[in-house]
């Protein structure tokens, strides 16, 4: 969650977008003012009203007079409900019900949810060990969810997918087991029980989340429930990459680094370290649920491709942050932390290179991504799959080993 100035800053940067001061929201300004100030979406349904909007303008209206600076410092620290450290949940939790109940709050969903009407996607038992996958997620994670499937096509195979995503706090785990169980902040309203009207109805092999304030009952609440209805899947946590606010807050900076001279490889090394730290703590824990709990090391692909650059082996890549170098052609492209066009190729072949166990260099027909930038080159591609691969099978959470170095992990023969 955003620190409310921050909040406000963004919105008077898209609201000048739109012109008049009581325009409907269109999508894109939606989408601003969710990334920065979830809590707008009051009734949980991803989008925001004509209400909502008017009501998240007023706040920020407030707090350019100056009224609302308590509420401000309030912000600057995640505080999530109380509802959370008890042993169980509500007893009006959706997860608690039956397949069949699960199904029928979905199907009687809010008013505007077209995918209410529909049962919750079932796919046919795959074959070559293919994984059925359901998932949750920001938009950290959209650029693989995004390029997993066409990556997959070109390895031979159609990815079986099934997310509920939001931006920023939105797509976290633990706003999204409330919101579908229509708990704690969701209490009084349509709950939306995509993901657990899908598990408890369908067979799956894995399931992948996105990070985000993380602790461990965020995720033990769904692992448990998907070995009650799926027993022996598995589960795949994404350790994102170092954007501009987690290197602020490693190296206690108020502000950015003023260069990008302040990075150096020894930088990225101590970077990789905390994640690897905070992530391994956390994966530690929720193994005692299941052994079958792995990290899909982005953090590792992006540091080393970091690294690269630095070192001048990074072709056609002009910077590292765009929003402290300023150059177009950076690896982030803003001040949050988003990968730049083509990156999103890295982080779909880190996802595949974990689930699959195989290397990326040894997909052979062409990938058709619907992204592809003119500097993109096939010689930065290939980079990107050696990279992909480095990075998994090097870490140790990943599940993934190649001893004999062939591309294919150990555990497959």
């Amino acid at each position: 969650m955003k620190k409310l100035s921050t909040v406000i800053l963004a919105y008077l940067i898209v609201v000048s977008l739109v012109g008049a001061s009581h325009a409907e929201p269109n999508e894109q300004l939606s989408k601003k003012v969710l990334e920065f100030y979830p809590q707008a979406d009051t009734n949980g349904d991803g989008k925001l009203s004509q209400k909502e909007f008017n009501a998240a303008r007023q706040q920020f209206q407030k707090s350019r007079q100056g009224n609302a600076r308590p509420a401000a410092a309030a912000q600057t620290k995640l505080v999530f409900d109380p509802g959370w450290e008890k042993d169980e949940f509500p007893p009006h939790a959706v997860s608690l019900k039956t397949p069949e109940e699960i199904m029928e709050i979905y199907k009687s969903g809010p008013a505007g949810h077209s995918a209410a009407a529909n049962d919750a996607p079932s796919f046919p038992k795959p074959a070559d060990g293919v994984m059925r996958i359901v998932g949750t997620g920001h938009s950290f994670m959209k650029p693989g969810y995004e390029t997993l499937p066409l990556i997959t096509q070109a390895a031979g195979f159609e990815q079986p997918l099934c997310l509920h995503t939001g931006g920023g706090a939105t797509g976290s785990a633990h706003y999204k087991w409330e919101q579908e169980n229509g708990i704690f902040k969701f209490d009084g309203k349509p709950p939306l029980p995509k993901l657990l009207s899908a598990i408890s109805n369908a067979e799956w092999e894995a399931m992948i989340w996105g990070p985000y304030a993380d602790n461990p009952k965020f995720y033990t609440c769904w692992i448990d429930f998907c070995e009650q209805h799926n027993p022996g899947m598995k589960f795949f946590l994404s350790d994102a990459w170092p954007a501009p606010g987690q290197v602020r807050m490693v190296f206690n900076l108020k502000e950015n680094p003023e260069s990008e001279a302040f990075f150096t490889e020894a930088v990225y090394d101590q970077l990789s370290a905390h994640a690897n730290d905070g992530f391994g703590s956390l994966v530690k824990t929720l193994r005692e649920s299941t052994d079958k709990v792995y990290i899909l090391p982005t953090h590792a692909a992006m540091t080393e491709a970091a690294k690269r650059f630095i070192r001048g082996e990074l072709p056609g890549i002009e910077g590292l942050y765009k929003v402290i170098g300023g150059k177009e052609r950076s690896i982030w492209a803003d001040k949050i932390g988003h990968l730049s066009p083509g990156f999103d190729r890295l982080e779909g072949y880190v996802f595949y290179a974990t689930l699959y166990g195989k290397s990326p260099e040894l997909i052979s027909e062409p990938i058709k991504f619907n992204k592809s930038p003119s500097f993109l080159s096939a010689d930065l591609d290939k980079i990107f799959r050696e990279i992909a691969w480095k990075a998994v099978v090097e870490h140790p959470l990943s599940g993934v080993t190649d001893e004999n170095k062939n591309g294919i992990g150990d555990h497959l023969e």
